[in-house]
């Protein structure tokens, strides 16, 4: 089981069994559940970790996959408990990372503007409702 310190900035010692959250910062680190001493940075983000907290317990999602330590350890922190996952293989791993690559690349594409010229089209869907409202 892990607490849970709410943190304005992440202390320079991060204990065993303890997640510390910066808000501020967007930010929670802790150290690896499997006991390897790794410092775990979760950054919390629309592309990376959603950070739940009912008022008694946190929930980090999606899991925690180590994939660049050692022990490439898999677990989740659900309501403040460690649950382990099973060991991924190197291919998931890289299917995993290449899902990450292509969430964030989606979320941050440039969105796509409407050109005067378009609404001009016939083909255009606004062309097209408006059309439809004055018939």
């Amino acid at each position: 089981m892990l607490r849970h310190k709410f943190v304005d900035f992440i202390p320079e010692h991060i204990e065993e069994g303890v997640l510390y959250i910066s808000l501020e910062y967007c930010t929670a680190i802790h150290k690896c559940a499997c006991g390897c001493g790794n410092e775990v940075v979760t950054p919390i983000s629309p592309t990376d970790w959603k950070l739940s907290f009912n008022g008694k317990s946190i929930t980090l999602y999606p899991s925690i996959g180590n994939w660049s330590f050692k022990c490439k350890s898999h677990y989740w922190i659900k309501n403040n408990n460690i649950e382990f996952a099973g060991r991924w293989t190197q291919e998931e791993i890289e299917r995993g990372r290449e899902k990450d690559l292509s969430i964030k690349d989606k979320y941050f594409e440039p969105k796509a503007t409407v050109v005067a010229d378009d609404l001009q089209s016939p083909k255009s869907s606004i062309w097209k409702r408006i059309f439809k409202f004055f018939n």
